[in-house]
């Protein structure tokens, strides 16, 4: 997009010499108002131009280009899934977003206190039960289509070159969704959730050689305590969806300079 003037062009009279319908010459009008001071015509170029090239990339442009008659039709909703798990991410994320006004971890040392929050949540605060099970669910969906996705790609083949880095990223992604649910398991601090953080100290402190270390790092010791649960916290609202959202980006922008792989 170049900086240097545009010709004048005279719009009016071109205006003049068309049929138009009020509404179409109000439209235009403003558009040429618009174009003269921000340029509008040469972003709605742009914008033209990204429709173009994603619908060049969708799964349909391979039975076109090979003449197959739409025989794979039956594939293409499986290449919904990636978008499908995106979604179910972006809905946990608002309404955990929303859940994080009502909830904290227990700062006095009690860590039974979060399940006291989650007990407001549920039975005294208004459309609660419905927002925490938005949010429960939406993780349980993106868990299963991340699943689904990353099944679609191998028995698809579509995992291999040009592709085999972001075949890495997705596993990368998939491996911090299970990390993004099982942190979340944790906050509530129920029989459930305490008994799945035993057995994650368990399984941390038998990693070979780093166990222990892990354990501490991670847990804040060999016994769940208020540690864990500030652990957990910060896991799962600080630090995952900063690096799960600019990885999701990423996985994104691949596709997006590479092009869907379709069956073959």
């Amino acid at each position: 997009m170049s900086l240097e003037r545009k010709d004048e062009y005279d719009h009016k009279a071109w205006m003049k010499k068309k049929d138009l319908t009020p509404i179409e010459a109000t439209f235009l009008t403003t558009l040429i108002w618009l174009d003269k001071r921000f340029r509008i015509v040469d972003y709605l170029e742009l914008l033209e131009t990204l429709y173009y090239r994603v619908n060049l990339q969708m799964p349909k442009s391979h039975t076109e280009q090979y003449n197959l008659d739409n025989k794979f039709w039956y594939w293409y909703p499986l290449y919904t899934l990636g978008l499908f798990s995106t979604l179910a991410y972006v809905v946990a994320a608002i309404s955990g977003a929303l859940l994080g006004f009502y909830y904290s971890p227990a700062t006095t040392g009690d860590p039974t206190t979060a399940y006291s929050q989650i007990e407001f949540i549920m039975r005294d605060l208004q459309f609660g039960f419905m927002l925490r099970s938005v949010h429960r669910w939406a993780a349980q969906v993106m868990v299963a289509a991340v699943f689904l996705h990353m099944l679609r790609v191998y028995f698809t083949g579509s995992y291999k070159e040009p592709r085999e880095l972001n075949w890495l990223l997705g596993i990368v992604l998939i491996s911090l969704t299970m990390v993004f649910g099982y942190t979340g398991y944790l906050l509530p601090w129920d029989q459930l959730a305490f008994w799945a953080g035993q057995i994650g100290v368990e399984m941390a402190r038998a990693v070979p050689l780093a166990g222990e270390w892990v354990a501490q790092l991670l847990f804040g010791g060999f016994t769940l305590s208020q540690s864990t649960l500030q652990r957990m916290y910060i896991i799962h609202v600080f630090l995952l969806p900063f690096v799960v959202t600019t990885l999701i980006a990423i996985h994104i922008g691949i596709v997006w300079v590479q092009g869907i792989a379709e069956p073959h």
